[in-house]
């Protein structure tokens, strides 16, 4: 069993950045793809980004395109989410995901398809 990991939530100002971290610390990263989801209160959970099982591929969701870059470093079994220009609607807990089935380059968009989950780390920003 899989356990992960994220760190690095806190408060922000509007226009400011975050770097969220997602570790392994249990089990490794191995070649499998990884997301970043996101769910605020009162709503349902967001797809945020997702990277390959080699970093070859990557795809973001349309209210975090060229805003969010998401890295991974599979030797050290850790991912990134580094969060640029934020804003007040980015307030969520972000989680981080992983698929136990690799192979190719796929990204996963669909918090379904993901089986290894953290427990969040809060992003608050203020306006």
């Amino acid at each position: 069993q899989v356990q992960l990991a994220e760190s690095g939530g806190g408060l922000v100002q509007a226009g400011g950045s975050l770097r969220l971290s997602c570790v392994a610390t249990r089990g490794t990263f191995s070649w499998y793809p990884l997301g970043w989801f996101r769910q605020a209160p009162g709503k349902e959970r967001e797809f945020v980004a997702s990277i390959s099982g080699r970093g070859v591929n990557t795809y973001y969701g349309n209210s975090v395109k060229g805003r969010f870059t998401i890295s991974r470093d599979n030797a050290k079994n850790s991912m990134v989410l580094q969060m640029n220009s934020l804003k007040p609607e980015d307030t969520a807990v972000y989680y981080c995901a992983g698929d136990k089935y690799s192979g190719g380059e796929n990204v996963l968009t669909e918090s379904r398809y993901y089986d290894y989950w953290g427990q969040g780390t809060q992003v608050t920003v203020e306006s």
